[in-house]
């Protein structure tokens, strides 16, 4: 099973080339795509049982002899990633052939580009979660940087150039410290394989050995956007298109996740730093719910939720016990999924509504009761109901936190309880605003919000409204009619802005059209099979945890007796 460790990399690259090779035949390179990504996830789901049953898979690339070359590790973690983001991948592409925002229709995302760089990204993350090296982890953080800005600016719009250059000047600046890490692991310890790593760095002085895991530690906190290090992910991830925005929150991020989980298990098992890194879980989760309820957008909203509830993945990471590792891995595969169905659903109400500000939005229910539907159900999973998997992902932590007994601990059950019931907050208040109230109640709160302001001689709605449409004029691909004319130049007095308030928001005639509907669908219902399958995908990442916290079945499959 050796030989088809490599597959999840060397599949999309040489999709990404066929697909380029096609670029004027946009039908061949939708099937290119869609087949490579099918062949992913069932390349995937073989690895999984594999590593599960016999261990880590281990394929060693250049013909260097161990442990030289390049080591490519599937164990069941790094399996169980790559399952499911292979799924999530394919969800998301499927949606965006049926969106238009990846049609050959679609000028402002030419689908020539956005094939083979989506192949790019794909490869990006299957590299990351099968590195067996920093230098390797390295160039996958690299090809995820070249993939998402060229995604992150589809369309070359304002908003999305000065989000993308944002995003690319800070993971400029982590990649450099990322090297400069590598640069000193390297000098410490004369290797950069992860196996190799682990039994050298206990050697190393304890300021040495401290030194060495804050810079990485900086490095991938950057990359899950932990914080404080997180202040560039609301500004950047809403501007995208929603399938690129659906793939970013719900991967990106947990590479960055991964890659914590990986060094800190392997490398620096007995880490000082494990109280730093729990009051780090403890602010994130906290600041980051107090952003999302403070939002007037759902795909802000989302945005900071995304960052609030990485602090519950650090949690299980720094309490270091296999009941936290599994806890941990357990909430990745839930908030990957999880995530990235919402997005696509914001992405459902965009297309029917033209908007996805909750100041515009109503009667969804009413209008959309399947969209209702599809938001409903991740939304209260993201907030914990019982007995869906977000619910039993954060039990399991919580019993993991207690089972611990420190203080800290206790602290931090306090900030996760507080965070779940501020997330049902969120999603409450958008489920009310969007779904719940007629569009009648929508237009009379515009209205008051502007007369309010008015009196106040602060900006009004309307004015407001007229700048972000102006701004974002040349990428709004669901605006609707009132808006076009207000990007056309339309003033305050003028019929076509009183009309704001008085049209309908629907720019959409007739139902959605089903093939956005169906991957959606899909993935809603895969965020329910996880609940169904909570046993024993529970039982999975508990024999993970243990192999993680022992170190040495990845060891001795990486190195053998080559030591």
């Amino acid at each position: 099973m050796n030989y088809v460790v490599p597959l999840p990399v060397l599949l999309p690259l040489f999709g990404c080339g066929a697909a380029l090779m096609f670029s004027r035949r946009p039908r061949v390179q939708r099937a290119i795509t869609v087949s490579v990504l099918v062949a992913v996830v069932a390349i995937a789901s073989m690895l999984l049982v594999a590593a599960d049953r016999h261990g880590p898979q281990v394929a060693w690339l250049g013909s260097w002899p161990r442990p030289l070359g390049l080591a490519l590790v599937a164990d069941r973690v790094s399996a169980l990633m790559l399952l499911v983001s292979a799924i999530v991948t394919l969800a998301v592409l499927v949606y965006s052939l049926a969106q238009g925002g990846a049609s050959e229709d679609d000028e402002s995302t030419p689908v020539s580009i956005y094939h083979p760089t989506f192949m790019v990204l794909v490869a990006g993350v299957s590299n990351a979660f099968l590195a067996g090296d920093l230098f390797n982890l390295f160039v996958s953080f690299e090809m995820l940087l070249f993939a998402s800005y060229v995604l992150l600016t589809l369309g070359g719009t304002e908003s999305r150039i000065r989000a993308g250059t944002i995003y690319v000047v800070i993971n400029m600046v982590s990649s450099a410290l990322f090297l400069i890490a590598i640069a000193a692991i390297y000098a410490a310890t004369g290797s950069l394989n992860f196996a190799q790593l682990s039994e050298r760095l206990g050697d190393l002085p304890d300021g040495v050995a401290l030194t060495l895991q804050l810079l990485l530690l900086t490095v991938f906190a950057i990359k899950a956007a932990v914080f404080p290090l997180s202040f560039w992910l609301p500004d950047s991830y809403p501007t995208a298109p929603a399938p690129v925005t659906a793939v970013f929150a719900g991967l990106l991020t947990k590479v960055g996740v991964y890659a914590i989980l990986r060094t800190q298990t392997l490398l620096f098992s007995d880490s000082p730093l494990s109280n730093l890194l729990l009051w780090t879980a403890f602010a994130t989760m906290l600041v980051g719910i107090l952003g999302a309820v403070a939002q007037s957008d759902v795909k802000r909203m989302l945005s900071f939720t995304l960052v609030s509830h990485i602090g519950y993945m650090i949690l299980g990471i720094a309490l270091g016990s296999a009941e936290g590792l599994a806890g941990a891995t357990f909430y990745v595969v839930h908030h990957i999924t999880i995530q990235t169905v919402l997005f696509l659903v914001v992405g459902l109400i965009e297309y029917r509504t033209g908007t996805t500000s909750l100041l515009r939005l109503g009667g969804l229910a009413k209008t959309a009761p399947f969209i209702a539907i599809l938001f409903f159900i991740p939304a209260m999973n993201l907030a914990g109901i019982p007995p869906l998997s977000g619910y039993l992902g954060k039990i399991g932590l919580l019993q993991a936190a207690v089972a611990d007994g420190s203080t800290t601990a206790y602290v931090l059950v306090g900030g996760a309880v507080v965070t779940s019931l501020l997330t049902l907050y969120a999603m409450a208040k958008a489920w009310a605003l969007a779904f719940w109230r007629s569009e009648e109640q929508a237009r009379e709160m515009s209205k008051a919000l502007n007369e309010a302001a008015a009196e106040h001689d602060e900006p009004s709605l309307r004015h407001i409204t007229k700048r972000a449409v102006e701004k974002n004029a040349s990428e709004a691909d669901r605006v609707m009619p009132t808006d076009v004319a207000l990007a056309a130049g339309a003033t305050e007095e003028d019929e076509e802005v009183d009309d704001l308030y008085d049209k309908p928001l629907h720019a959409r005639e007739g139902a959605t059209p089903r093939t956005l509907m169906w991957p959606t669908t899909a993935l809603v219902a895969f965020s329910i099979a996880l609940t169904v399958v909570a046993g024993p995908l529970f039982g999975l990442t508990e024999r993970a945890s243990v192999d993680m916290k022992a170190r040495t079945p990845y060891v001795n499959a990486v190195l053998g007796d080559d030591r």
